[in-house]
């Protein structure tokens, strides 16, 4: 509930920071800028799977070819009460996994071959029940909103800036030069701390959502700690502007101080604590682990 509020808050204040400069530039054409950057957002959010499968090369993995794997996918899938997300697989060594798709109905799960090596059963189950959680909780649909008004604020501030630079603009409205200026610069910067707020928020979300699913967030917790330590030793070739679909940062450790506000994903050493003050919480109830499978069952080569 606490991550939920804090989402609403974030996309509140996005909302308002893009209405509030929008009123900055007065009523005019200015505003079709606006209407273009939610429409290409509109349109990415109809597409964006096709086109991040594409870019990392995803294939789907038939259930025959990797039945063990298809298990646990349908298994959390039904616990989370949701269609069974199709299986894709990218051959790469870089281990890490993520979820698109704009709904459930439309959900797919991909993993890297570099995670089904290092990952033991019982940790990729922890992380596809993250990335189930991801799927359940709407976190797609959540991403494209705040990425739509993210980039309707950085389209306004550059409408600004070229509509000054060549005398454009309603001359007759009061407000001081300077004041423009600094709101021009800022407030694109703010949105985008904003939508990386939320994309750290919804992984916080989906961390606590998919431990609570599996019923064991140590498993999580492990996996999440193999999956930092690989990040820094093997490098990704993932895109910038897919680093915050995958569980954790392909690009390796987050920075301390101000580096963390520009990281999409949270630090990875605050989500295990999370995880393990949450697996003390569940202590009490039942749950048995599942135990390790030979690594080979999961995926047939």
């Amino acid at each position: 509930m606490k991550n939920q509020l804090k989402t609403i808050l974030l996309l509140g204040a996005l909302s308002a920071l893009l209405v509030a400069f929008g009123a900055s530039l007065g009523p005019g054409y200015l505003w079709g800028f606006t209407l273009l950057a939610l429409a290409v957002n509109l349109l990415a959010y109809f597409f964006s799977d096709r086109l991040v499968l594409r870019m990392h090369g995803a294939r789907e993995v038939p259930a025959a070819e990797a039945p063990r794997l298809h298990a646990l996918v349908a298994e959390l899938a039904a616990r989370a009460a949701i269609p069974k997300p199709r299986v894709f697989r990218v051959d790469d060594p870089h281990a890490n996994a993520f979820a698109t798709g704009r709904n459930p109905r439309h959900a797919v799960i991909a993993v890297t071959t570099g995670l089904l090596e290092i990952l033991d059963e019982r940790e990729l189950r922890g992380v596809l029940a993250h990335e189930i959680a991801h799927v359940a909780n709407r976190d797609i649909l959540v991403a494209s909103v705040a990425a739509g008004l993210a980039t309707a604020i950085s389209n306004l501030a550059n409408a600004l800036a070229f509509t000054g630079l060549f005398g454009g603009g309603n001359q007759d409205e009061e407000g001081h030069p300077a004041q423009g200026l600094l709101f021009m610069i800022l407030a694109p910067i703010g949105a985008t701390l904003v939508q990386l707020g939320i994309s750290r928020s919804r992984e916080y979300l989906a961390d606590e959502t998919g431990a609570r699913l599996a019923g064991d967030p140590l498993a999580l917790a492990s996996a999440l700690e193999k999956l930092h330590l690989s990040a820094q030793a093997v490098p990704s070739e993932a895109a910038p502007a897919t680093a915050s679909l995958f569980i954790v940062n392909p690009f390796g450790a987050i920075g301390a101080g101000l580096s963390r506000l520009f990281s999409t994903h949270p630090p990875a050493e605050e989500r295990i604590r999370r995880l393990r003050d949450l697996s003390r919480t569940l202590r009490g109830h039942a749950f048995e682990a599942p135990r390790e499978a030979p690594r080979h069952r999961l995926v047939r080569s």
